[in-house]
């Protein structure tokens, strides 16, 4: 028998070795005319799994809680997140790995459903624009505008709203873009930078996933016939897609088509562009007052010389002042 001692211990794998990818190999240029079939629903670069998990996914959202940290701090700029996706892309997921680490006074979800009576009372960006977030804040839209350039016309909606008749024209889509890229050109100009990312899902992942949540009970909450039935209309949700993005992609806000058959490729791949949008805005914290800086510099000392009553001393600097 073999001493037990002797055996030579397996050096544990480190992950810690850089991770690089080239997101603009997804981003749709201002003009570029889109065909969703030709992008990929996969990772399609080599990097290792493991090392973007264990490693450079842990680092990048500590990146971003530096970022937005400063974002939050300096309260001058603002940013948009727009996500759309087929049902069970994992839109819900991205948002709750990429950005649930951040600090939630800054950070704020909502999503949009099917619009309510009040809403449908409105013109369709009310609901959007109540939803913007404060200067200094993130906010991310599950699912968005957009829904009013493709839901609306894969089940023709437009008809049973309320706008006038004499305006639903056959330019009604074309002039409802231009409407959009006016709109979020209006915000960068006021300070609220937008990126907006499609979660690009195969047919036979996103079978594969709504399966899942009919045979694992665990997942039999997320099941919803309306899921089903929409897939029977993926060709022209692919197609509409398609349109959407090449019609309302412009440098002022950018759509990212990220594939999203592997979650762990897809989460880090967004943080990445997340990252990036917030380098674009340059955050800094706000620098302080030369008042501020001697009260620090007060409190500092009270705290290195271990003073028992330091508590009562520093509220006496306060009342000082």
């Amino acid at each position: 028998m073999e001493n037990q001692g002797n055996q030579e211990s397996v050096p544990e794998k480190k992950y810690d070795g850089p991770v690089k990818i080239d997101i603009d190999r997804y981003r749709a240029r201002e003009g570029e005319k889109i065909n969703l079939k030709k992008f990929p629903t996969a990772c399609d670069v080599n990097v290792d799994k493991e090392s973007v998990k264990m490693s450079a996914f842990p680092k990048a959202l500590e990146e971003l809680n530096l970022l937005q940290a400063k974002l939050y701090a300096q309260s001058t700029y603002g940013l948009v997140i727009v996500l759309q996706a087929m049902d069970a892309a994992g839109k819900d997921g991205t948002i709750r790995h990429v950005f649930s680490h951040l600090d939630p006074n800054g950070v704020h979800v909502v999503s949009f459903k099917q619009p309510t009576s009040e809403e449908k009372d409105h013109d369709y960006m009310w609901r959007i624009n109540k939803a913007l977030p404060r200067r200094g804040d993130i906010g991310i839209f599950n699912r968005s505008h957009y829904e009013d350039v493709v839901v609306t016309r894969v089940h023709d909606l437009i008809h049973q709203g309320k706008l006038p008749k004499n305006l639903i024209t056959k330019n009604i889509w074309d002039i409802r873009y231009r409407q959009i890229r006016d709109w979020e050109r209006y915000l960068g100009e006021n300070g609220f930078h937008m990126i907006k990312i499609f979660l690009h899902v195969s047919k036979n992942e996103q079978r594969d996933r709504l399966a899942q949540r009919i045979l694992n009970k665990k997942k039999n909450w997320k099941f919803s016939m309306a899921d089903i039935n929409e897939r029977r209309y993926w060709d022209r949700y692919q197609e509409l897609y398609s349109e959407m993005i090449s019609a309302t992609s412009t440098e002022e806000a950018p759509w990212y088509i990220v594939p999203a058959d592997n979650k762990w490729y897809t989460r880090y791949v967004v943080s990445q562009i997340v990252i990036r949008a917030l380098k674009d805005i340059a955050p800094k914290f706000p620098e302080m007052s030369k008042e501020i800086r001697e009260q620090l510099e007060e409190f500092r000392k009270l705290i290195e010389s271990g003073n028992v009553g330091m508590i009562e001393e520093m509220e006496d600097v306060l009342q000082k002042e």
